[in-house]
């Protein structure tokens, strides 16, 4: 085999990887394309509905101040048409604006046709009957135009709330989706039909099939349109054969009045431009690749054997994935040693991109765990919480029971004891992985440095010294104390990892007032009395473009696999969150200090110790409905009841405690979970319960602070939850609370 053939083989073997790579770059390109154009379908689709929700805004302005016109309250059918044709040559997108007695009959309109039209069976009429200071929507035909509009009406009650007249205006759905088609591509379609799958405006290109006022109901378009789901575009081969890329508009109040608007793209069109793109580029490498072919022919013909080797040596290398690979100095002058200098450059180039794509999927990984890590505590932190619910109620009603058994009444209040710190562990869970609200309490933060001491210790180590300064007279703050030793901890683990050779540690407590000269981490003053806990170490210290990126999620300087990068961001978090401040102060070899700042809180001048009572757990006789998808936790539910001297009654789930709330027994409580199978959380059922006996109490219970409760009874007072576990005294004290209620 002849030189030069050696020397074509070794380079194209060192140029494969990256051509492959430019080549998957390229395709990727393709495909990022192919989903920005899909992608603007979707935008595209909620553009327009947006727009339309906004012009039933404007119609809705317009019907109060119409309402309110004397040229509408007059008898006269004449006046009343010409008054209302004035106002629809002022808003020419209405095909027609008119008044509907109560009766259902047409009064006067704006086209003046002096037609007689009973309207009592349209959709909109029927709602508006009932409405209250609403408009009611539904996309028809218009009997008077035969255009597709959307029917948008008023109801105009007088000062007794008795229905005077229904304003009707007649939004010209055509104009509008022309409108719009005149801003989009040649390419895009628009399509709009009712919820019975026929069609209000179609697409005015050549290949639509089904005209305005036909039907697609039996389509797969239709099927995909009237779909509760989520999914935000579908590929959809039309009558006419060619496949075509849906998107729809899933703004609720629009679909509720039974319209749906859909953008659409031949599929041919929308990839057509990604696969010349493409092409250009394959064709651009290939050229790239020949040309260089044939210059290091040339090359390899003007070179002499130990430059080819050279080369040969680091191409091979290359082709085995070694990108620290190069060329060493000297290089020949001329066309061989720019080749030389090229493939160093290649090779550096290709080994910085491998970097980066190392440093995204480290970042990316974290993420993944940290992302799991939130599910699993928030799975684990529901049925461990049923599981402490049972435990401690039936530890609580052990103890009682066992009374007069000091040693077995210990035992009993020993578990209730384990039970209530398995429940501060599930929230300490929680809080680490960011699904647990801040459970502030009026602490004296000194305390709890002091009783963190042991911990803070043994995570030091022995080669770090650490003093601990608590200052005179500490004030009291509102902090939740699970996060501020989270926070304390995170920030004394970054001090130990500065300090690798040992060193020393500070923790200062003191109050420390800040003034309008005192910046945050954010360049922001927050003046006012603050209790301030300071972490100073004598590490390496940090530059002042790391101080500044100090608070970046997932910035770190560790080592891979040693830091998340979320410390710091977390810490600051937790600080704002508490209504603080947080400052850092670092230089390089001179170590590193950390204050939090809490604010004060006043409180009262202790006096005498009160006396020791024992609280009775208040009882009751009414109806309570329990539901509880737990079998366990409802058995132990409905048995805590009964002896609280409650009636109850029990269900597994939400469609079974609504079919006992649709009927007769008398209930004065709803008592349900909130994180329930079925497809209906609490909250919803909530709603519903409040909605079919606007008399009903609500309390709600969970085990999981993950999902927001935001419900109201049937008075409309906002339902309190009953986190779990929980004791019986707690239980009876909410549920007296809440029948209470006024």
């Amino acid at each position: 085999m002849s030189l030069r053939t050696r020397l074509l083989i070794l380079v194209i073997a060192a140029m494969l990887v990256p051509a492959v790579l430019v080549g998957l770059r390229f395709v990727q390109n393709r495909a990022s394309e192919i989903d920005a154009a899909v992608a603007s379908l979707s935008a595209t689709a909620n553009d327009i509905s947006a727009d339309l929700d906004e012009k039933i805004q404007g119609t809705a302005q317009l019907h109060y101040g119409l309402a309110r016109a004397r040229d509408l309250d007059t008898p006269d059918k004449a006046a009343c048409s010409d008054f209302l044709s004035a106002v629809r040559e002022e808003y020419t997108s209405f095909t027609g604006i008119l008044t509907i007695n109560p009766d259902g009959t047409l009064f006067c309109d704006s086209l003046r046709t002096g037609r007689t039209l009973d309207l009592r069976d349209r959709s909109y009429f029927k709602k508006a009957l009932a409405a209250r200071g609403t408009v009611t929507l539904e996309p028809v035909f218009g009997r008077l135009t035969g255009t597709s509009v959307l029917q948008i009406a008023y109801p105009v009650r007088s000062e007794a709330d008795e229905l005077k007249f229904i304003l009707l205006a007649s939004f010209n759905l055509k104009k509008f989706a022309e409108g719009h088609d005149r801003r989009l591509s040649n390419e895009n379609e628009i399509l709009l039909v009712d919820r019975k799958g026929t069609v209000l405006v179609a697409p005015e290109g050549a290949n639509w099939m089904e005209p305005a006022g036909g039907s697609i109901a039996d389509t797969e378009l239709f099927r995909f349109a009237a779909s509760p789901e989520s999914e935000p575009s579908r590929e959809v081969a039309g009558r006419d054969g060619q496949m075509r890329v849906w998107a729809v508009a899933r703004k609720p109040a629009l679909r509720d009045a039974g319209l749906y608007i859909m953008v659409g793209r031949a599929k041919g069109g929308l990839v057509a431009a990604a696969n010349r793109r493409l092409y250009e580029d394959m064709t651009i490498l290939a050229v790239a690749l020949l040309l260089l072919l044939a210059g290091v022919w040339i090359l390899a013909t003007m070179s002499i054997g130990r430059q080819v080797g050279r080369l040969a040596a680091m191409a091979t290398k290359l082709g085995l994935g070694d990108l620290t690979t190069r060329i060493a100095p000297p290089h020949p002058s001329g066309e061989l040693g720019g080749l030389m200098t090229l493939l160093n450059n290649t090779a550096e180039s290709l080994e910085h991109q491998r970097t980066a794509i190392d440093e995204l999927n480290q970042k990316l990984t974290q993420s993944q765990k940290m992302e799991a890590m939130g599910q699993l505590t928030g799975g684990v932190a529901h049925d461990f919480n049923n599981l402490l619910t049972v435990i401690l109620g039936n530890a609580e009603h052990l103890a009682e029971r066992l009374a007069a058994d000091k040693e077995l009444r210990g035992i009993a209040e020993s578990i209730a004891t384990a039970a209530e710190r398995g429940s501060d562990l599930t929230r300490s869970l929680l809080a680490f992985a960011r699904k647990q609200p801040l459970m502030p309490k009026n602490i004296d933060i000194g305390e709890k440095v002091i009783g963190m001491e042991p911990l803070l210790r043994r995570t030091l180590g022995e080669a770090i010294e650490c003093e601990f300064r608590l200052g005179p007279d500490l004030w009291q703050a509102s902090v939740d104390p699970g996060q501020l030793a989270s926070a304390l901890l995170n920030l004394v683990l970054n001090a130990r990892d500065a300090m690798p050779s040992g060193g020393k540690l500070t923790v200062e407590v003191r109050n420390a007032p800040l003034g309008e000269t005192d910046l945050d981490v954010s360049g922001e003053t927050r003046p006012g009395d603050y209790v301030m806990v300071a972490i100073t170490d004598t590490g390496s210290g940090m530059t002042a473009e790391v101080v500044r990126r100090a608070f970046e999620p997932f910035f770190t300087t560790k080592e891979v696999g040693k830091g998340t990068g979320l410390g710091l961001s977390m810490v600051y978090g937790f600080a704002r969150q508490s209504g603080g401040a947080m400052q850092i102060r670092s230089e390089p070899g001179q170590g590193t200090v950390v204050r939090l700042f809490f604010p004060r809180i006043e409180m009262p001048r202790a006096g005498a110790a009160p006396m020791v009572v024992r609280r009775q757990a208040p009882t009751g006789s009414e109806t309570i409905l329990a539901v509880e998808d737990d079998d366990m936790v409802r058995s132990y539910v409905e048995g805590e009841l009964r002896a609280l001297g409650y009636r109850v009654i029990v269900a597994r789930n939400a469609p079974a405690a609504l079919d006992i709330l649709r009927g007769s027994e008398t209930i004065h409580l709803l008592f349900t979970d909130v994180v329930m199978p079925g497809g209906m959380f609490g909250t919803e059922l909530a709603r519903e319960a409040a909605r079919l006996r606007p008399g009903l109490k609500i309390l709600l219970t969970s085990g999981n602070a993950e999902h927001p409760v935001n419900a109201a009874d049937g008075s409309g007072r906002a339902v309190q939850i009953l986190n779990k576990p929980y004791r019986r005294l707690d239980l009876a004290s909410m549920l007296r609370a809440a029948l209470n209620a006024n």
